[in-house]
């Protein structure tokens, strides 16, 4: 994904890829699919991706990553299930920052 040749990336998928986001209630069926969108997503500029945080095993795994085209930028929680050695599913969350919704500064820190 790094590289931004989203079509060299489908040589990690199965050929029955699915991608689902359930905030929107979309899904890509195939590799091919899921390559011509990303090529051809709206973006200001080269996608830069900064991986926080992967676990996982053999089967699943779980990414938290940032993704900037330096005018968007959002976080992507990211649920894969793995087969012989590709990425079968993955089930993905863009959430939203937003501010706290009451004064709640006695127990909590701001991150910043």
């Amino acid at each position: 994904m790094a590289t931004n040749d989203f079509h060299s990336a489908t040589a990690v998928l199965t050929d029955d890829f699915m991608l689902e986001w359930p905030q929107s209630n979309e899904r890509i069926r195939g590799a091919a699919n899921f390559a011509q969108f990303n090529a051809a997503y709206p973006a200001q500029g080269r996608w830069v991706f900064t991986i926080n945080r992967i676990v996982g095993n053999e089967t699943d795994a779980v990414s938290d990553v940032s993704i900037t085209d330096s005018v968007l930028q959002a976080r992507a929680i990211s649920f894969f299930t793995v087969e012989h050695g590709k990425i079968a599913r993955v089930v993905e969350y863009w959430p939203e920052n937003y501010e706290p919704p009451f004064d709640r500064t006695k127990w909590v820190e701001r991150i910043e």
